[in-house]
């Protein structure tokens, strides 16, 4: 697959920025038609359920921007499977397939945001229990149709016929993984590609766990399995520049939009400035610096793909977009092409 670079968003609306919903909404879908433009390979929302986020309903998000780009891959980033009906996520996603032309994919987490389990009426008790089971019935959908399925959590389906089929008859299902041994065990064992987050923490954070996930998945029987890292980052015209632009909207978005309401990280700019630094995990420097890092990133890792989590905390749209054609143009292109050479030299 090469090595792939792309973007997310969750769409949040922090307190005191200037973008109402409406306006939020609007701008996501530009930061996808810029990103596809530049030649980025990835385009995802995340799903949140809270008034501080827009993207309660990323499958929407996702399909508007089909219509409006070319040849970027569409991805939730991710999708709380846990609270969600797979049967409804597959026919959503197919449904996107179709209009984007092969280019849906989905990343399926537990979720680190909990407030979808009480909503749609799942008990946090059952949040491991949950994920494996609706992650079972999403493959199985995908996998064949009509589809005979029972499980715990919801009604049992007999010769059910699950429609639109995908543009190709299948889509690309990644799971989400922050860092649980047993989370990368379970996604080797069943083959399927692992999305790593990183929000805060050195570089080599998820050393063990790809270990795991690699380990685990030879022992399956499943060879050169794709893994994908997801941080936060910014580029700007200098290193100085990107952490000034970045940093107080970051803090900002950590304080009022991460995880729960009351629970914010307070994030003082000495240790922004320290998570920058060239062994901690953000993507946030000039270009050639965030050139540096992604190459360290698949040294360590030997990653397939990196999305990166731009403008959190409410950064106006103007930064955001000059980001998102720096990574394009000025980032991607060096780091293929040096991924690339790696890849021959070591063949």
């Amino acid at each position: 697959m090469g090595f792939e670079i792309g973007i997310m968003t969750f769409g949040e609306l922090t307190a005191g920025a200037l973008a109402s919903p409406r306006q939020r909404v609007r701008e996501t879908i530009e930061q996808a038609r810029v990103a596809d433009e530049v030649g980025l390979d990835v385009f995802g929302v995340g799903e949140h359920h809270r008034t501080d986020f827009v993207a309660s309903a990323p499958s929407i998000l996702l399909a508007a921007a089909a219509e409006r780009t070319k040849r970027i891959r569409l991805t939730s980033a991710v999708t709380v499977l846990s609270s969600e009906d797979p049967v409804r996520v597959w026919e959503q996603f197919a449904t996107i397939d179709l209009l984007s032309h092969g280019r849906a994919e989905i990343i399926a987490g537990r979720g680190s945001y909990t407030e979808s389990f009480p909503l749609f009426g799942y008990d946090l008790r059952d949040y491991a229990e949950l994920f494996r089971e609706k992650l079972d019935l999403l493959l199985k959908i995908r996998e064949q149709n009509p589809l005979s399925w029972s499980g715990r959590f919801r009604a049992p389906l007999v010769d059910a016929d699950i429609a639109p089929r995908a543009h190709g008859d299948t889509i690309p299902i990644w799971v989400g993984v922050g860092g649980s041994p047993a989370s990368a065990i379970s996604t080797g064992r069943l083959g399927l590609p692992m999305a790593l987050a990183l929000l805060l923490g050195p570089i080599t954070f998820h050393e063990q766990t790809v270990d795991l996930y690699r380990e685990s998945a030879a022992e399956a029987g499943h060879d050169a399995l794709p893994i994908s890292i997801n941080t936060h980052g910014h580029v700007g015209r200098t290193s100085q520049q990107a952490r000034d632009v970045m940093y107080p909207y970051f803090a900002k978005g950590m304080a009022e939009n991460n995880h729960q309401r009351g629970q914010g990280l307070v994030l003082p700019r000495s240790v922004f400035d320290a998570q920058a630094s060239p062994r901690s995990g953000l993507l946030v420097g000039s270009s050639q610096e965030v050139i540096d890092k992604l190459l360290t990133y698949h040294e360590l890792y030997g990653l397939n793909r990196v999305i990166i989590h731009m403008g959190f905390g409410g950064m106006p749209q103007k930064e955001h977009l000059e980001a998102i054609e720096r990574l394009g143009t000025q980032v991607a292109p060096v780091v293929r092409r040096e991924v690339a050479a790696r890849e021959r030299s070591a063949a």
